[in-house]
């Protein structure tokens, strides 16, 4: 019953998110969407900058893997990022960053906590650099800008969660039994690698992958004149991520979509020109990627029926 309940959360939550989101948009008028030839340019300028980040995403993980000594060539990692990515559009809860484990176990060799331990790692950096971001951003906007409310309480909200963070890592590592450090070590390696100068570097290479993120969304307000400056890009995709942290359907249907708005309309984005960037930003950062990690997974990895086998296949480290 607690897993069907589980389960059922985040199609639920998508289903309000989206509804509130379609509710909103027709009380707008219609969009209009990019047709000039300077608009068209922003757009494929966009993907070119989106596929850049997604190669710095891939360079990070190679670096993540290398430091805990797990072998994995620069193509393999870019590769299985872009899988990762597929997975994360089409299957709920994240799923693609378990293809990605599952898929690198048998070819690195690797035991899948190891390799579940450089998602984490991952994970961690972006949360890090999202969060300094958020109050960089704020505190330029917030002065001069009329934001909601909630966008000063996250300013408030993110250093009180890092610090809860950190609190429950110290509790529970005083506290684990032997048996659970036993079962946590592979997993926690990849995070422990992080607190050096190596950690550092990756850090800022977290913060140069999130700027170029920012760089798309301010192209894509760009070529629609919607006026949004680098702040305001940044600003929007530290939202969009906050909310992405709440259970949702697969491609993060529904809280993504009423991210977009939120972030959009809280800049002084008219409504209309709010739907056409939603529409637009759905198709740069999702259909692309999306097309090339199935590729990746079809004639590399050999498809749903080869990740699914690669599920519950020990691995021989």
């Amino acid at each position: 019953m607690r897993r069907q309940l589980g389960a059922a959360l985040p199609v639920v939550v998508s289903l309000v998110a989206v509804a509130a989101v379609v509710w909103w948009a027709l009380g707008q008028d219609a969009p209009a969407l990019p047709r000039s030839g300077s608009s068209l340019a922003a757009l494929v300028t966009a993907l070119a900058v989106y596929a850049l980040g997604t190669a710095a995403r891939g360079e990070r993980w190679h670096r993540v893997l290398e430091r805990s000594g797990i072998p994995a060539g620069r193509a393999e990692t870019l590769r299985l990022t872009t899988v990762g990515y597929m997975g994360n559009n089409v299957l709920p809860a994240r799923g693609g960053d378990l293809m990605r484990v599952f898929l690198l176990s048998p070819l690195a060799r690797v035991s899948k906590r190891a390799a579940l331990g450089t998602v984490v790692a991952e994970r961690l950096l972006d949360a890090a650099a999202l969060g300094l971001l958020f109050v960089v951003v704020a505190a330029a906007l917030l002065p001069d800008a009329d934001l909601p409310a909630a966008s000063r309480a996250l300013v408030v909200a993110l250093p009180v969660a890092a610090l809860a963070a950190f609190s429950a890592a110290l509790l529970a590592r005083r506290f684990a039994t032997e048996r659970f450090r036993e079962f946590a070590r592979p997993l926690a390696a990849s995070t422990r690698n992080l607190a050096s100068a190596h950690g550092v570097g990756l850090l800022g290479l977290s913060l140069a992958i999130w700027i170029l993120e920012a760089l798309v969304y301010l192209i894509v307000a760009r070529g629609l004149d919607l006026g949004l400056d680098l702040f305001g890009a940044l600003y929007i995709v530290t939202v969009t991520n906050l909310f992405a942290l709440v259970p949702a359907a697969p491609g993060y249907v529904g809280t993504f979509d009423a991210a977009v708005i939120f972030g959009a309309r809280s800049l002084g984005v008219e409504g209309p020109d709010a739907v056409a960037y939603l529409l637009v930003l759905r198709f740069v950062l999702f259909v692309p990627i999306t097309l090339v990690g199935l590729f990746f997974l079809v004639t590399r990895y050999g498809g749903w029926g080869r990740y699914r086998s690669a599920r519950f296949r020990p691995t021989e480290v």
